[in-house]
């Protein structure tokens, strides 16, 4: 009996402390969570700037020489001239003068200056990093991979502005979403690489709740990519009540446009349903996995994490149902962007702490 009962005794899973993590690679780790950090924040300004209509302010776009402002009056005035040539100064802000010009120009520049700071803060440490041996020959790809995807994330970001440079005042929403999951790209994959620098795995045994994990972080994404076309749409600004969108449970006109495809895409109405309708269903999902895991032997740190997406997630429906009764005023669509990212962040540090470790 003392045999059997020792050998039902041991557990494959859990993780009650960090293990010893080499300086090195923490401060390596450090780096990378400092650069997620500053796009966690790019995201947000980016979405400011898209709430108040600044984004299609700076009509050119100046990579290497673009670090400064308009120094004086002339420069102001030279700007403001380019602006006036643009498709939403001619149909939208024709009342506007060179001052009202300073007020949306300035979240923008903003918005590209901290692009350009980010790739500084990426760019300078990994070279210190590869020089002290950091990190090692072998594993400049994977930093690399992360610079040149910052980069393109800028070549995306005006592909997505010229989009509203042409005829119609408004950037497509496909760029902006592009341009969005682009970022998030960005931000889990070196989110990812700093968490196992942190927690170096130590077996091949993956958790049994990790596939449901990745599942449900997958419905996350797919969610936060949805609201991406509720914002290129303006789509958030139509049927302001909750739960019923006016007076009706399913909205007619849903699959008004021909192909149908393009409702999933270019259909204000269906945009918003199939949003509410993927929140709504992610948030019983996460229920439901938080319940599951409580009866789970989890790790200590994924158990906390079980605990913070929940909660992050009660807080950001919370976020989207007043962002709507509102009509997306500038505050609240900025948090509910800004917890997204957050509950996103959340599915990644938990679907970590479940991989083989």
């Amino acid at each position: 009996m003392i045999t059997a009962r020792a050998s039902l005794t041991p557990t494959t899973y859990p993780i009650n402390a960090m293990p010893s993590v080499n300086p090195h690679n923490r401060a390596v780790a450090t780096w990378l969570l400092t650069c997620c950090a500053l796009v966690f924040l790019m995201v947000v300004l980016g979405g400011v700037t898209r709430l108040t209509g600044s984004g299609l302010s700076m009509v050119d776009w100046r990579p290497a020489v673009g670090w400064l402002p308009p120094l004086n009056e002339a420069e102001w005035l030279s700007s403001f001239e380019m602006y006036k040539q643009s498709p939403e100064f001619q149909k939208v802000n024709s009342h506007m003068d060179v001052g009202d010009y300073k007020g949306i120009f300035w979240l923008e520049y903003l918005h590209r200056l901290l692009g350009r700071l980010i790739g500084v803060a990426f760019l300078v440490p990994f070279i210190v990093f590869m020089v002290r041996g950091y990190i090692g020959r072998k594993e400049w790809p994977r930093y690399l991979l992360m610079f040149c995807l910052g980069g393109l994330q800028g070549l995306l970001g005006w592909y997505m502005v010229k989009s509203g440079l042409v005829d119609n005042p408004q950037v497509s929403q496909y760029r902006l979403t592009a341009h969005l999951i682009a970022a998030f790209l960005i931000f889990a994959y070196m989110f990812w690489v700093a968490l196992t620098l942190l927690y170096p795995a130590t077996s091949q045994n993956r958790h049994p709740m990790y596939r449901r994990t990745l599942w449900l972080t997958a419905l996350i994404a797919i969610t936060i990519v949805s609201g991406g076309f509720v914002a290129g749409l303006k789509a958030g600004k139509i049927y302001n009540s909750f739960p019923m969108m006016g007076e009706f449970w399913i909205p007619p006109g849903l699959m008004a446009l021909e192909p149908g495809w393009r409702n999933f895409f270019e259909n204000m109405t269906t945009v918003q349903f199939d949003h509410r309708l993927l929140a709504i269903t992610t948030f019983v999902i996460i229920i439901l996995y938080w319940l599951a895991a409580r009866k789970t032997d989890l790790p200590v740190r994924a158990r906390k994490a079980s605990n913070a997406l929940l909660h992050t997630g009660v807080l950001q429906v919370v976020l989207g149902i007043t962002t709507l009764l509102f009509a997306v005023p500038i505050a609240l669509g900025a948090a509910h962007q800004a917890v997204a990212m957050l509950l996103f962040t959340a599915a990644l540090y938990l679907l970590h702490s479940l991989r083989a470790e």
